[in-house]
């Protein structure tokens, strides 16, 4: 019985100072807190572009363009693997005789430049992708009557 009253005697005291919540018709809303997007490991363009550069496909897997890098990886892997295939074609034509060795140094040549091609255009769409990096991505293009139309949502003030 004496700890029934010790009980009931906290009960009231430490109760005294609770109040009720007032609810009003703003506090049932919920509140909207706009973050700021993370740009603490955004690349810069030229970090993007040299990344892409070296190795094609990293600039865009940073900036968040995985397909795309994936894209100019494959066509990396598919260069190099013609330019050692058309080397080693020539290295057995020349030692069968020498037959057509030109066309096959040529061959070489072309899958060389494509090699090179690939790291520049690489290097090139990072840069633009880290530029547009903070454009919206819902902007839409459609067929409209009598011409196109362009809808780019913009946000809520």
């Amino acid at each position: 019985m004496k700890g029934l009253a010790t009980l009931a005697a906290l009960t009231i005291l430490l109760g005294a100072g609770l109040h009720a919540q007032v609810v009003t018709p703003d506090s049932t809303r919920p509140t909207v807190i706009r973050i700021p997007a993370d740009t603490g490991h955004h690349v810069g363009p030229m970090g993007a572009f040299w990344r892409s550069f070296l190795l094609p496909g990293w600039g865009q897997a940073v900036t968040g363009r995985h397909i795309t890098g994936a894209l100019f990886t494959a066509w990396e892997g598919l260069c190099v693997y013609m330019t050692l295939k058309a080397v080693d074609e020539k290295n057995y034509m020349e030692t069968a005789g020498g037959i057509n060795v030109d066309a096959k140094k040529q061959e070489i040549q072309d899958w060389a430049v494509l090699w090179g091609f690939n790291h520049l255009f690489a290097g090139a769409e990072a840069y633009v992708s880290a530029h547009l990096h903070d454009f919206p991505k819902d902007l839409k293009v459609r067929a409209i009557p009598g011409g196109v139309g362009i809808s780019l949502p913009l946000p809520h003030p």
